[in-house]
């Protein structure tokens, strides 16, 4: 009979401890990517009375109850902050500790800069990944710090070709005068200096044939430069047949810019591939599309994170580059992994070793930008819980008043 106290307290601490993390997960309710937890009891090992056969059995009580993670996947919820990511499927993002570097392991998306231009979490661990070096983003090396070119000037391109999509009427005449048709695109020096290439094409007396003048602005530069001239011409079905797919093609080289940038060879690119950018059908002559391949100096006015986990920098010009990509960690056996506070989990002696990689790989999930992860607490379930722990308290607390009041029956026996 004694024993029912031991056995009745034994389950008062086990009970306690489940309204502890019942306690817990009610209170993070909220927290982003956190993964509710519950409680699993295992009974004490028994004794056997009498002759030892077991017809008579009589436990010792629970033991102290296991807490297990439950890593299920949690809603997804749009948000307003630029770098927050949720994870779509199994995996974690990699983070360091500031200070000892030690390597943990969160669900918890929402990231933010610090004064750094470094990517980290809102408890202020720096996520890690892949940076773009000296223009270059290789995911293949290992990860480290994401640093954010944070009110970066983006260094101007060149130009070097550019491209027209027209069409030339066929049932242009050849004059006098004769029927003409131009356009022009702005290019850039290597100071990222605006210029504007002009293209005059100017029917001739011979069918499907063209002439055209390729013009740069004599007030850009110290001499001017003289247009580039030629022919073009066209077969019957209206394609370009001179010059043809292999070149050569129509080149102005520019030296002397006046606001001393270096000179520039700009090709005029005629054909997509294979296919030809000019026409000749009897429709009025109209360009389509145009391209080159230079851009201004251009300032960094924000920075997002897509999806895959990509970091985006979007530049005054319009422009957008990758310039760094989030690193996720795939973990085998997730409910190994120890909660250390702050969203935060370490490996366990138990823990298989993390396979870090891209987002969407390797059995990695996918990393959506613009979202948090809800928590997976159930508030409902959590409550039932409460009860049904609340009732099991209240019953072991019986036990031990009944086998206290047996026990003073037991010793009022000898009077």
């Amino acid at each position: 009979m004694f024993t029912s106290f031991s056995t009745a307290l034994s389950a008062l601490s086990a009970h306690t401890t489940a309204v502890d993390v019942v306690g817990n997960n009610l209170a993070n309710i909220n927290t982003p990517g956190f993964k509710t937890s519950v409680v699993s009891f295992h009974d004490l090992v028994t004794q056997s009375l009498g002759a030892g056969l077991g017809e008579t059995q009589v436990g010792f009580g629970v033991g102290r109850p296991v807490t297990l993670r439950q890593f299920s996947q949690g809603g997804l919820r749009t948000s307003n902050g630029a770098l927050d990511v949720a994870i779509q499927g199994d995996g974690f993002l990699v983070v360091r500790e500031p200070v000892s570097r030690a390597q943990l392991y969160t669900r918890g998306g929402n990231l933010l800069v610090d004064r750094f231009g470094n990517l980290i979490t809102s408890t202020g661990r720096q996520v890690q990944g892949w940076t773009e070096q000296n223009g270059v983003l290789s995911t293949n090396g290992p990860t480290g710090d994401i640093v954010v070119p944070v009110g970066s000037l983006k260094a101007p391109l060149p130009s070097t070709a550019f491209s027209f999509d027209l069409n030339l009427n066929a049932a242009a005449t050849i004059g006098p005068p004769p029927d003409t048709f131009s356009t022009s695109i702005e290019v850039f020096d290597s100071l990222g200096g605006s210029h504007v290439v002009t293209v005059t094409l100017t029917k001739l007396a011979a069918a499907g044939q063209w002439s055209y003048s390729v013009n740069f602005p004599a007030s850009d530069t110290t001499t001017p430069i003289a247009p580039v001239t030629g022919a073009l011409s066209f077969n019957s079905q209206g394609k370009l047949t001179t010059p043809p797919v292999a070149g050569p093609f129509p080149q102005i080289t520019v030296t002397g810019l006046a606001n001393g940038a270096s000179d520039m060879t700009l090709t005029w690119q005629l054909y997509n591939a294979l296919t030809p950018r000019l026409t000749q059908y009897a429709q009025p002559s109209a360009i389509s599309a145009n391209a080159q391949d230079g851009s201004p100096a251009a300032s960094l006015i924000r920075v997002g994170i897509g999806d895959e986990g990509r970091i985006l920098a979007q530049f005054s010009n319009g422009q957008q580059t990758v310039v760094g990509v989030v690193a996720m960690a795939s973990i085998r056996n997730p409910e190994s992994l120890i909660a250390v506070g702050n969203n935060n989990y370490q490996l366990s002696a138990r823990s298989a070793l993390p396979a870090i990689g891209v987002s969407g790989t390797g059995g990695r999930g996918s990393i959506a930008g613009g979202t948090v992860e809800n928590s997976t607490v159930d508030i409902a379930r959590e409550f039932t819980n409460l009860i049904v722990l609340q009732r099991g308290y209240q019953a072991n607390a019986r036990v031990v008043t009944t086998v206290d009041e047996l026990s003073q029956e037991t010793m009022s026996l000898k009077r």
